[in-house]
């Protein structure tokens, strides 16, 4: 089965782009389609959107939301996509979304494009949304069976974890090396943590940058993208597989935020302007302040952002910043918690300006067990976010529970 996936778009064609987002979605199974609407229709739903854009082609792409939300165009998933030089744009894009998800039910991801786009930076979205639709029922389960192992190679840490009728029995995570290496060696140290054999798994999934190679040498059954595998692992691991959620995945080289109903999610975000949104900008600052990377949290904790003026969006510039504050006599602990509430106020700024935060906060990831940061995500979103047990291994989790799906066909 094709999996339709409508496009809400603005200047595609005229960037140039059109054919990578076709590409993109052809690789994974899905084929980009555009609703149709009547010339009449058009200033129509304009009107009745409440909003009416200069550009011809942002009218158009309001027609084809109010197509979708009627029920006069038939599509499984939206992509909503504008060029991310246009402030116009990205205003009618966030308010196409928010009218698509209280209208629809439709999976629905956002992205802000260039002329320099690629197919490849598209695959993960375009492999989320096909995931969502053609697996919902496997995303839905709530309990793992049988004997299954999740590996997650991610760009800084590869983890591994072995879960038995849903439950925890062996877990190891290591700084990634060599992919496949390191993949091998958290598979063999988890599974002597949980006293079984690599031949006695009934089941091995696999997602992350590495998964493909991975997944390849083991057999995997699941080699899948790390939005819907994460998403599941963070509901899991938090108790919080029914009613809605929001998890915010702030990683080594991009971030997540991803809302979900029921386990499923129903929109998602991805990436960022800098590295001075990741963790691995905070790596950077742990270096130059000469400090553990575990340690930054609890002197995060002790100082005032407010005392530091860290207002860059580039990681080069924000460890300027950085040295500039030091040199004024600022303390490490200052220091410390303005690089946390950077990273923060950029994650709110650039992905959760993307969606509609819910009620609770899932944070989740290596960044969720730095304290400074947790606090500032917080003062970000208004609540204190859940931190689950073992919540940096929600993409192992994830792969695990996953792939015990497949033991009973689904």
């Amino acid at each position: 089965m094709t999996i339709k996936i409508a496009q809400l778009s603005c200047g595609t064609e005229y960037s140039g782009i059109q054919s990578e987002i076709d590409h993109a979605a052809d690789t994974v199974g899905g084929k980009m389609v555009y609703p149709d609407v009547a010339f009449d229709d058009i200033k129509r739903s304009v009107d009745e959107f409440g909003f009416n854009p200069a550009s011809p082609q942002l009218q158009l792409m309001i027609a084809r939301a109010k197509s979708l939300a009627d029920g006069h165009y038939d599509a499984d998933a939206v992509f909503i996509a504008t060029c991310f030089r246009c402030a116009e744009g990205a205003l009618v894009r966030n308010e196409v979304r928010r009218y698509i998800q209280e209208h629809t039910k439709l999976p629905v991801v956002t992205y802000s494009f260039t002329e320099r786009l690629k197919a490849a930076q598209l695959l993960t979205r375009m492999e989320a949304l096909v995931t969502i639709v053609e697996k919902k029922e496997l995303l839905a389960r709530e309990r793992q069976v049988g004997l299954t192992a999740g590996i997650d190679s991610g760009s800084s840490t590869t983890k591994a974890m072995i879960l038995r009728d849903n439950e925890i029995i062996g877990k190891y995570w290591t700084p990634t090396g060599p992919v496949l290496e390191t993949g091998l060696e958290v598979l063999e140290k988890a599974l002597a943590e949980a006293g079984v054999k690599q031949s006695e798994l009934d089941g091995i999934g696999v997602t992350g940058y590495g998964r493909f190679l991975i997944g390849k040498k083991l057999g995997a059954k699941l080699i899948q993208e790390e939005l819907t595998v994460n998403s599941k692992g963070a509901v899991w691991l938090a108790d919080r597989q029914k009613g809605e959620a929001t998890i915010i995945d702030i990683g080594g080289m991009d971030n997540k935020a991803i809302t979900v109903r029921d386990g499923i999610p129903d929109n998602f975000t991805m990436g960022g302007i800098c590295a001075g949104a990741s963790g691995r900008f905070l790596e950077m600052v742990t270096k130059r302040l000469k400090v553990p990377i575990e340690d930054l949290g609890a002197l995060a904790d002790k100082g005032d952002w407010k005392k530091v003026n860290m207002n860059s969006y580039c990681s080069v510039f924000g460890i300027q910043d950085l040295v500039t504050s030091l040199a004024a006599g600022n303390t490490i602990e200052d220091v410390a918690a303005a690089a946390c509430h950077s990273v923060a106020e950029q994650v709110y700024m650039q992905q959760l300006q993307e969606i509609d935060v819910r009620q609770p906060v899932i944070q989740v990831g290596g960044t969720s067990l730095i304290s400074g940061l947790v606090k500032a995500v917080g003062d970000m979103v208004g609540s204190k976010p859940i931190i689950p047990k073992h919540s940096q291994y929600i993409g192992s989790a994830g792969a695990a529970l996953l792939a015990s799906g497949f033991l009973e066909g689904i």
